[in-house]
């Protein structure tokens, strides 16, 4: 089995589109059709990486290109959506009444970018922890930069332009002058500035609050049995990637999708209320063995689920991954003329160094309630 199958089922198992509680049908439709694509997207990612479709030409060429990114030493991936104002603002106001996406925000979340970047002195795939030169994430939005933090040797770094996020998202963010006596120390964070927390001091302090919480929740969960291990055990990962293959085999189709300019497109193509409920089927025998919060959505929230089909498009140049996208229009109930691509693109890291003249912050800052950076820090954002 492939050195990276089990990075991609932990990605399954602990993305977003799989950890999410289970909602009804009145759920936004931009967010239900995200969670949606997003788990199908995954799992066809997931497909072509664990070799299930050898016997498919176009198969095989996506699952070389993806086992190449482990392969690489330094690796950017960017996340964005290649869509018009007006396309979210439709597929928002099919919510329902007084569930419309204002304007501003319609235009703030179609120019958001979000990019992650990993440098290793190992291929990527047979790195560990101490491997790492440094991983970086950067949130920007249509007028630049918002947030970005760093993981450099033993250091977080963290900036963020608090006014143009406050501006984006239509509430004010307090200045600098704003700041009790008590919290000065807060000032480099409201200005913008380079701050850095020492890793293993934030390790602590998030032990201690986990040992907080679980005395808390001791009688409550005293002798239900509920809950699992914080992780997935290899064993687990082997069962799980098992089900998804058997399911996956059986419900993806991959086809060539022409291309030009040196770029070649494969396209995979599966149900997705039938891949989601083949997939949920076979994981739930797991439950037990998944990490401690996390819920399968039940038969009776499958029932929602769009009945249509989800085609991924995977582009690739000289064999290498570059772009993955997928429409997430086609999972709305009314979406005629609107396309919503969701799009993954591929390249090499950006700036992962530890930024210069960054001010130390002590771990005591974040234990602070109401700290909007205690939950990014001490959680690892």
């Amino acid at each position: 089995m492939r050195r990276h199958k089990e990075t991609v089922i932990t990605a399954i198992s602990t993305s977003p589109a799989t950890r999410s509680r289970p909602v009804t049908g009145r759920r936004p439709v931009v967010r239900r059709t995200a969670t949606a694509v997003g788990c199908a997207t995954v799992l066809l990612a997931a497909v072509a990486a664990c070799g299930t479709v050898e016997n498919l030409t176009a198969g095989q060429r996506v699952d070389r290109a993806v086992e190449g990114l482990g392969d690489k030493k330094s690796l950017a991936f960017e996340l964005s959506l290649d869509a018009e104002p007006s396309a979210l603002a439709k597929l928002a106001g099919e919510a329902g009444p007084g569930e419309e996406m204002p304007p501003e925000f319609a235009e703030f979340f179609a120019g958001i970018r979000v990019k992650v970047s990993v440098e290793s002195r190992k291929p990527i795939a047979d790195s560990g922890e101490k491997d790492l030169v440094g991983t970086g994430v950067e949130l920007s939005g249509p007028d630049g930069v918002l947030v970005e933090y760093r993981v450099v040797g033993h250091h977080t770094y963290y900036r963020a332009d608090m006014k143009a996020a406050g501006e984006a998202m239509g509430f004010p963010v307090p200045t600098a002058d704003d700041l009790p006596e008590s919290e000065k120390a807060l000032e480099p964070v409201l200005e913008g500035k380079w701050i850095k927390v020492d890793n293993r001091e934030l390790e602590r302090a998030a032990q201690d609050a986990s040992d907080r919480d679980a005395d808390a929740d001791a009688d409550a969960d005293a002798g239900d049995g509920a809950g699992g291990a914080d992780e997935i055990d290899s064993r687990t990962q082997q069962k799980i990637l098992k089900a998804v293959r058997s399911v996956v085999a059986r419900e993806v189709t991959f086809s060539d999708g022409g291309g030009g300019d040196g770029v070649e497109r494969v396209v995979a193509k599966a149900s997705f209320r039938d891949l989601l409920t083949g997939v949920l089927d076979r994981l739930r025998p797991l439950a037990g063995e998944l990490p401690a919060g996390v819920e399968l959505p039940t038969d009776e929230v499958l029932k929602d689920a769009p009945d249509r089909k989800v085609a991924v498009e995977f582009s690739l140049r000289n064999g290498d991954l570059t772009r993955v996208s997928v429409d997430l229009a086609v999972l709305a109930e009314d979406a005629k003329g609107v396309e919503l691509p969701l799009v993954v693109t591929f390249g090499t890291a950006g700036d992962v160094s530890a930024p210069s003249g960054a001010t130390k912050m002590p771990t005591s800052r974040f234990r602070v309630p109401g700290n909007p950076l205690t939950g990014g820090l001490l959680g690892g954002f």
